[in-house]
């Protein structure tokens, strides 16, 4: 599973699962956009980027690493690409970086160069084995991301529960549903889509994915064969109305 990725599109649908990590309210997502930004100098890209959307100095910006295999050069770059951020925008917050790992034994710390940064309330890591006790929804979507196959359906199951008691009906629970889903798809490749939407318990399969991308390419073949056939209709009653028409006049001569 290409974990950065889902858990940017995580951070995307879903942005309170962020604030939660974080022990934050969650309000605060209310009032942050999700983003990606290129530094322009070495074509530097921050792939996860929590921006306020207000204009309150006191509110920081995080940017956020999601970190699943050991990288030696990982702060290195982080901090690299952090300070020639501040160089080239001098954005009008404080900054915050928020680095995910699976575990502690994925992390490189290099403590000889940056241990008293990341020592300080500037810098949170998380290991995400560590999470315990009574999570919200975002927390158990992302724990998910990393659950052994052996529990990944039933906490999947108790996840969908849970969008579906808390959130309104369309379109976040829908795509929360998805994500779910796509979460089990990435943990589970040997299984169909359909076959891990009944294991869910969707057995509403219009609430599901896979449901509506076979609903799309089903509609779009019933037009294709409808037209087809209203062409074809169209050309048998051309003719004979032609037939019609040719044999009344040839009476007539």
């Amino acid at each position: 599973m290409k974990t950065d990725s889902i858990f940017y599109r995580i951070f995307q649908q879903y942005p309170r699962s962020f604030f939660e990590l974080l022990n934050l309210p969650l309000t605060e997502a209310d009032q942050y956009q999700f983003t990606n930004l290129e530094v322009k100098q070495l074509a530097f890209r921050l792939d996860g980027l929590f921006f306020p959307s207000t204009d309150n100095p006191s509110q920081p910006f995080y940017l956020t690493e999601v970190q699943f295999q050991p990288d030696d050069d990982l702060y290195y770059r982080i901090f690299a690409e952090l300070f020639l951020y501040l160089r080239q925008y001098q954005p009008p917050y404080p900054w915050r970086v928020v680095v995910i790992y699976p575990n502690r034994n994925t992390e490189r710390e290099k403590s000889q160069h940056f241990s008293q940064i990341l020592n300080s309330e500037a810098v949170t890591r998380i290991y995400l084995d560590e999470l315990e006790g009574e999570n919200g929804l975002g927390v158990g979507i992302i724990k998910l991301v990393v659950a052994s196959e052996s529990v990944a359906i039933e906490s999947a199951q108790q996840l969908i529960e849970q969008a579906q008691q808390i959130l309104p009906p369309a379109p976040l629970r829908r795509d929360i549903i998805d994500l779910i889903e796509t979460i089990v798809v990435y943990k589970l490749p040997q299984a169909s889509r359909e076959e891990i939407a009944r294991m869910l318990g969707l057995t509403d399969l219009k609430q599901t994915r896979f449901y509506q991308e076979a609903f799309t390419e089903g509609l779009q073949e019933g037009r294709l064969e409808g037209l087809q056939e209203g062409r074809l209709e169209g050309r048998q009653e051309g003719r004979l109305e032609g037939r019609q028409e040719g044999r009344q006049e040839g009476r007539q001569e």
